[in-house]
């Protein structure tokens, strides 16, 4: 199933977003009697714009095997040892934020703990680390963020961020073997970067798809839009009233099946399987007659996918 547990790497990629100033204090030295280690300095590196161009995981790789992909997002500039200015997608501009050095390489920036691996002029290699309640785990995320000084990337190498920031050809393969599976076998689905689409085809039925702002109560996360893509359904005129919710495999070709019911029975077997019956028919019949359904796609390949749905009947009201 797709509706797996996601929250580390999705708290490692997505916490990078959060675009507001809540930082807690850095670590101290070593412990008793050991030298401490100095801080890293920025100094030598203020100024310098740094775009990045790729984020990928310890194998190298941007997607993992439920389709969750991580984007490359960030610009910054280092003001001082104490300052970093970030891009703000959202406002468009760079904000000026609190930089909190901890021990040896390792910071806190835009609510971020951060682990420089290699830093230069051209280029910076950062790792991802998770804080844990009061603690902070230094042994990382193996999430690897790279960046590029803006001028390197103009006049060194020739190119630009957007080309720089495109899937490798690993994960095309990735992708490629992961679709060939879930072509093979719907129940093999993963989560579409480009969802599948449902759209009426009857002035009877109406469809829309949900989906999320990103902002400071999501951490400006709205990726569950194509992890878990979700379709609230309308449909006048309904045998009776009933509002079901489920989720549905739709394959390659666009057919439908039926999932797992997205509400709970306290253990009452037989209520579940009535309400499995009633909203399976609703997808047999409805939906067959009155959806237009494109299969969802990731990197221009088609492939069996997953969605959640709430759909509504409304009975037809006797005229007076």
């Amino acid at each position: 199933m797709l509706l797996i547990n996601l929250k580390t790497l999705k708290t490692a990629a997505f916490g990078l977003l959060i675009i507001i100033s809540a930082f807690i204090s850095g670590c101290g030295g070593g412990p008793s009697g050991k030298k401490k280690r100095e801080l890293i300095s920025f100094k030598p590196y203020n100024g310098i714009n740094y775009s990045e161009v790729s984020r990928r995981q310890k194998n190298g790789l941007s997607f993992n095997e439920y389709g969750y992909q991580l984007e490359p997002q960030w610009k910054l500039k280092f003001v001082s040892d104490d300052s970093v200015s970030i891009f703000s997608p959202t406002k468009n501009a760079f904000i000026n934020f609190p930089l909190t050095r901890g021990y040896d390489s390792i910071f806190n920036a835009a609510r971020s703990w951060l682990k420089i691996r290699k830093i230069d002029k051209d280029s910076i290699t950062m790792e991802i680390l998770i804080q844990k309640g009061d603690s902070l785990d230094v042994k990382g995320t193996k999430v690897y963020m790279r960046f590029f000084a803006d001028n390197y990337v103009k006049n060194v190498l020739h190119t630009d961020t957007t080309t720089l920031r495109r899937p490798s050809r690993a994960d095309t393969l990735f992708i490629r073997s992961l679709a060939a599976k879930a072509t093979a076998d719907y129940t093999k689905a993963f989560a579409a970067r480009q969802p599948a689409i449902m759209t009426s085809k009857s002035p009877l039925v109406t469809v829309s798809r949900r989906t999320t702002k990103p902002d400071i109560l999501n951490n400006f996360d709205n990726s569950d839009d194509y992890l878990d893509p979700t379709y609230d359904i309308v449909i006048k005129n309904a045998y009776k009233d009933f509002y079901y919710s489920f989720t549905m495999y739709i394959n390659d070709k666009g057919r439908l099946f039926y999932g797992i019911p997205l509400v709970g029975f306290n253990g009452e077997k037989e209520i579940e399987a009535d309400y499995i019956h009633a909203s399976k028919a609703v997808m047999e019949s409805y939906f067959k007659f009155y959806l237009n359904v494109k299969p969802g796609t990731t990197l221009g390949m088609i492939h069996s996918s997953m969605v959640s749905v709430h759909v509504e009947g409304k009975a037809k009201t006797a005229a007076k």
